[in-house]
């Protein structure tokens, strides 16, 4: 079973402010859709509560404490990182965890791969991810993608495999 996990974030560390994702990047979350499509995915209550419906096509994982929480049809609930994986292992060569920065820690050091955008701008917000030590990883870039009419910023996208324990 392989972990990875997959999120954008800006030059200073940003991935969200206000509960949202700053950004609107058509292509980028393309690219999301493309990589997770038919794995499954696991993300905190928070990062759920931010569009509260299934992402089609995917095995959708909340985690949350809260033993009485309800969420739409086709969400499965997990009382923990480690029971959110154990359940997708089930089904599944390859996971995602997809949000947020608590569980984006808490699952570096099992994570195998990392799809990471990263937006060549500096983006105010309360969600930061801190920079990941990347020694023993082999980074690969996936593609970049300038300023246009629907994209706001330029990003480039790029590909982390862990290479050593």
């Amino acid at each position: 079973m392989k972990l990875s996990l997959i999120y954008a974030r800006s030059l200073n560390r940003c991935i969200g402010k206000d509960g949202r994702i700053p950004w609107h990047l058509p292509d980028e979350f393309g690219h999301f859709k493309k990589t997770t499509l038919g794995k499954p995915i696991i993300m905190g209550r928070k990062t759920y509560e931010d569009h509260k419906s299934v992402l089609p096509g995917r095995r959708n994982i909340v985690i949350s404490r809260q033993p009485d929480y309800s969420a739409v049809e086709g969400i499965e609930l997990a009382d923990s990182l480690e029971s959110a994986i154990a359940m997708a292992a089930e089904t599944s060569d390859e996971i995602f965890v997809i949000g947020g920065v608590h569980f984006f820690v808490a699952a570096m050091p099992l994570a195998d791969c990392i799809y990471e955008t990263v937006i060549q701008a500096n983006i105010e917000g309360e969600a930061k991810l801190p920079a990941f030590d990347l020694s023993g990883w082999e980074t690969s870039l996936l593609g970049e993608h300038d300023i246009d009419e629907r994209h706001a910023y330029a990003y480039k996208m790029y590909k982390h495999q862990r290479t050593s324990a």
